[in-house]
């Protein structure tokens, strides 16, 4: 379970719209600290869960299916585990097999289509875990045979604020990590 420093707004004393936030990923993951620490902030955790996943990640003109792909493939580069056990379920929600998405945890592209390849290399480049990441020409033009210039903002602004969530979701302790998690937490001073 995460250990954060931040207080914690236990489920029974959250607004009933975040209650259902606090059950829905407590259900995915066994955890809902990052909805009880971000209930301290109602405009921040209205504007993550409403305005970014319900208009742009749910919403907006990018299949879903390409969201969750790229997701998936973010929380898999940054080992983020409490997002892993919630997206998988998504992606599988969103049509790929569990052939497909055993090839996406091995890095391995066989499986999927020359617009999903695309997305995936996509994510790649603009993750956490790639300091020199850009939408190299070759790049651009994978994806440009799928997704007009706007999609390829949308698809990479979606991933911009996953990453970014991801990274604060680190520092502040609020999600669980993966053994390979290139963020590791430091180790705690000595008293």
């Amino acid at each position: 379970m995460p250990d954060t420093l931040l207080a914690r707004i236990p489920r029974h004393q959250l607004d009933p719209r975040w209650q259902i936030a606090w059950e829905t990923l407590n259900g995915l993951t066994g955890s809902a600290t990052f909805v009880e620490v971000f209930a301290q902030a109602p405009e921040v955790l209205d504007f993550v869960l409403e305005k970014f996943y319900a208009r742009l990640f749910f919403g907006g003109s990018v299949a879903q299916r390409y969201k969750q792909l790229a997701r998936l493939k973010l929380s898999l580069l940054h080992g983020c585990q409490t997002c892993n056990r919630q997206n998988v379920p998504g992606a599988l929600a969103a049509g790929f097999t569990r052939e497909q998405l055993d090839a996406l945890i091995a890095a391995e592209d066989a499986p999927f289509t020359a617009a999903e390849r695309a997305v995936i290399a996509y994510a790649a480049e603009v993750s956490l875990t790639n300091m020199e990441g850009r939408l190299s020409p070759a790049l651009y033009s994978q994806l440009r045979e799928h997704f007009s210039d706007g999609e390829i903002l949308e698809l990479g602004t979606v991933m911009a604020v996953i990453c970014g969530m991801a990274k604060l979701s680190f520092v502040l302790d609020v999600v669980d990590r993966e053994d390979y998690c290139p963020f590791t937490a430091p180790a705690a001073p000595a008293v």
